[in-house]
């Protein structure tokens, strides 16, 4: 799923972590992404020190082989910003993507009370632009997109037609988790 900041990103991550047959991973080449921007993000040397910063390995991680067994679901919890312009797409192909958008007033209204000035390269706007029309492209066909509103305001029937889009069962499990974090969640999370 690819989405930019502040877009419930999370939420859907928990969802789909809570069902039986699902691996999740939380912001695979962040610590690329800090790595190689210098962007100045909280705790970025413990993320970088924490994590992958050789793209081609973080890649190999994301393909579909790399289900652990007993899964059959893996859920990439990507974020837009983070792909950057070197990093080779063609992986991306082999995957079911799905985009998670939300109302450019509600992102920026969220990210500038943790960044007060960020930029359009930090919503992650464009990237997920040019990242949806390359899959459009290469797969010939539309990816979903599903709305962080639609999710908030009527979760069940949103996650359903995902996951009948997708072609993946529903599970009410999706529906509610306890709290706390996880073992999949990055090292930011806390």
């Amino acid at each position: 799923m690819w989405s930019g900041p502040r877009n419930i990103s999370t939420a859907m991550m928990r969802a789909w972590g809570n069902r039986v047959d699902t691996v999740v991973i939380d912001e695979p080449f962040y610590a690329y992404y800090l790595e190689k921007t210098g962007k100045k993000h909280s705790d970025a040397s413990e993320i970088i020190a924490g994590g992958e910063t050789d793209w081609p390995k973080i890649v190999a991680s994301l393909r579909t082989e790399s289900i652990p067994s007993g899964k059959r679901i893996f859920f990439q919890k990507q974020m837009t910003h983070h792909l950057l312009p070197e990093v080779d797409r063609e992986w991306i192909v082999d995957l079911t993507n799905c985009f998670l958008i939300r109302d450019p007033r509600e992102v920026i209204l969220s990210y500038i009370k943790k960044n007060p000035e960020p930029t359009l390269e930090d919503l992650g706007y464009v990237q997920q632009q040019k990242i949806f029309q390359f899959v459009h492209k290469q797969t010939n066909s539309v990816p979903v997109v599903i709305d962080a509103r639609d999710v908030l305001e009527d979760p069940e029937r949103t996650l359903r037609i995902l996951c009948d889009a997708i072609g993946v069962p529903f599970d009410v499990a999706m529906l509610s988790w306890p709290p706390g974090l996880r073992d999949s969640d990055g090292i930011w999370a806390k």
